[in-house]
């Protein structure tokens, strides 16, 4: 399987990487409450992006076509590093309520759907002449990035825990941070067909 691997498929493996470490740094934040644990675990993020972004841009460069194991690497890479990853740094700064925890598996389930789509659309999207995919349906999976920025203003400005802006309501018994509902937001976006996006 090693030997199939081109250097872009090297770096969608460092964006899985960049994912995975972050996730446990959300654990080891948890088990120890050391602050440098979980601001190694947001800088991870946008590193993964870099890897996500650079994939693409390596593999123009060499000339080569995506490897068979590409199209699938690359979309599990995402979907821990920018799904995954950006729901557990939510969960480790509080969002721990039971509408919460609906929030941000709905947000995973709608990147790994979207993921899932794509894949399955990309042939029929793309462009006759170049092959290259014309637009996204819905919004891409990274650009759960920007969340990943809020929830980092929250934690530098303390705002976390009990502190989130807009508070929490609770509704059945169990607890909802309205800012939870930015996952609802992003997720519905993602997996949305009348949203189109021209892909650069």
């Amino acid at each position: 399987m090693l030997r199939s691997y081109t250097p872009a498929d090297a770096l969608t493996i460092g964006n899985a990487t960049c994912g995975t470490i972050s996730i446990f740094l959300c654990l080891d934040y948890l088990a120890q409450d050391n602050r440098k644990l979980l601001w190694m675990a947001f800088l991870l993020l946008p590193l993964a992006l870099v890897c996500d972004v650079l994939d693409g841009y390596v593999a123009r460069l060499n000339r080569t076509r995506q490897s068979v194991l590409g199209a699938d690497l690359d979309s599990l890479s995402d979907v821990i590093s920018f799904g995954v990853a950006p729901a557990v740094l939510g969960y480790t700064l509080g969002l721990r309520g039971g509408w919460d925890v609906a929030a941000l598996t709905y947000f995973v389930v709608c990147g790994a759907s979207r993921l899932a789509r794509f894949n399955v659309t990309a042939e029929a999207l793309a462009d006759s002449e170049t092959g290259k995919v014309k637009y996204f349906e819905g919004t891409p999976i990274p650009t759960s990035i920007i969340i990943v920025a809020l929830l980092g203003l929250a934690f530098r400005m303390n705002r976390f825990e009990d502190t989130f802006w807009l508070g929490a309501i609770h509704v059945a018994g169990m607890t909802l941070h309205f800012i939870a509902l930015v996952y609802v937001v992003s997720g519905s976006a993602m997996i949305s067909a009348t949203l189109r996006i021209p892909k650069p």
